[in-house]
């Protein structure tokens, strides 16, 4: 059996290898959607994500006559989470789809893991250290920001058939 994974990925240099993250994910037998941040969806690196993945890059609210996407995802990843996406994850703001949809999945039990690439510059705000608190005692998985590679955040996600 293949599980459904959402795949959210915001703007930052690990998007560069997004091809490389999306075929280890399909080798453990995940059916890949990739949600994009607006910042990330204007990256070149995404150009080929329907074709590696079959299914549409999401990116945008959807318009008033147009459908919500579909989604029943059995766990969600967040890679790479920057710093923006998880202050306004943690904080509730809901100014687009990618982290609407990650609020409403903090309330439900779907495993969801965030691979954490933030510079240290900015893992040393003040707020920053207490919104990763919230985003784990909301069960979210974390990963260390240094050194980023995908596959700690993969380990942290279930097998793909068991969820």
């Amino acid at each position: 059996m293949t599980d459904q994974l959402l795949l959210v990925v915001c703007a930052a240099t690990p998007l560069r290898r997004i091809g490389e993250l999306i075929d280890l994910l399909q080798a453990r037998r995940w059916q890949v959607t990739v949600l994009a941040t607006p910042s990330a969806a204007s990256w070149p690196f995404l150009g080929d994500v329907a074709e590696r993945t079959g299914r549409p890059l999401l990116h945008r609210m959807p318009l008033p006559d147009e459908p919500w996407p579909a989604l029943t995802p059995d766990a969600v990843l967040v890679a790479p989470a920057t710093f923006n996406t998880l202050n306004k994850w943690a904080t509730g703001v809901n100014d687009n789809l990618a982290v609407g949809l990650l609020n409403e999945y903090l309330s439900g039990d779907l495993p969801i893991v965030a691979a954490v690439h933030v510079k240290p510059e900015l893992a040393a705000h003040p707020a920053f250290a207490g919104n990763l608190a919230v985003l784990r005692a909301a069960g979210v998985r974390l990963t260390a920001p240094h050194p980023f590679t995908w596959q700690p955040a993969i380990d942290l996600l279930p097998s793909s058939g068991t969820t």
